[in-house]
């Protein structure tokens, strides 16, 4: 069977007016990461990414030191929701629910959590939406659908964001809704899930891993932004 490494991007630019980049830590993570790999002789026959500015950047850390770069492909189908979007149209049916003043990373995780579960659960305006949520699944399930069209002896790279990660995730293992946004909130910046696949079947063999960030000096360094 064929493999592939799944790394959810590193830690984004948080309360930044623009979330899509890397912060200096997560620059660091995505090296770190690189470095594991090359420590691990793991090399590369091909590297699928979203088109969002920190799926790039990742990319560009982990695959910077590898000896022989693989084949690139971005795909949007890998690229995380707009959840400015959602959130925007969930408050507009709950008000009562609008972020604090200075809002704190839980306030904001709160209100991505009941967006997330009104847009699964079809209760937002459709006509404000960039997507639906069975668009959403839809995408990310045409994206690993091409990758499990590779045939490599080598493992895939692909780099992603939490959201399409745990939609991925739901299509392997055959969760529902509520499991993935549960799953959501977990995925950690540059953790590492691995697969083993043909082209009939997907199985997981490890989720959510951080070997790289797994040593008392670079505990502080472990994020979920």
């Amino acid at each position: 069977m064929s493999e592939f490494y799944l790394v959810r991007h590193g830690q984004a630019s948080f309360g930044a007016k623009n979330y899509d980049k890397l912060s200096e830590l997560g620059h660091q993570q995505a090296r770190w990461l690189g470095e594991y790999f090359t420590a691990r002789g793991i090399d590369f026959s091909h590297a699928f990414m979203g088109d969002m500015v920190r799926h790039r950047e990742t990319a560009q850390g982990i695959l910077g030191g590898v000896s022989q770069t693989p084949t690139v492909t971005v795909d949007t189908g890998f690229n995380e929701f707009n959840f400015k979007n959602i959130g925007d149209s969930y408050l507009s049916l709950n008000p009562q629910s609008q972020l604090p003043d200075n809002p704190k990373p839980a306030d904001f995780y709160r209100l991505l959590k009941l967006a997330m579960y009104a847009w699964s659960e079809n209760l937002l305006h459709t006509e404000s939406l960039d997507e639906s949520w069975s668009d959403f699944k839809s995408r990310v399930q045409g994206a690993l659908h091409k990758v499990c069209q590779q045939d490599s002896d080598k493992p895939i790279l692909i780099v992603s964001s939490g959201g399409a990660i745990s939609m991925l995730l739901s299509l392997v293992l055959g969760l529902d809704a509520k499991q993935v946004i549960e799953l959501n909130m977990q995925v950690r910046n540059t953790s590492i899930s691995h697969f083993y696949f043909n082209k009939s079947t997907i199985r997981l063999s490890s989720f959510n891993n951080i070997p790289h960030l797994d040593s008392p000096d670079r505990l502080d360094s472990i994020t979920f932004s």
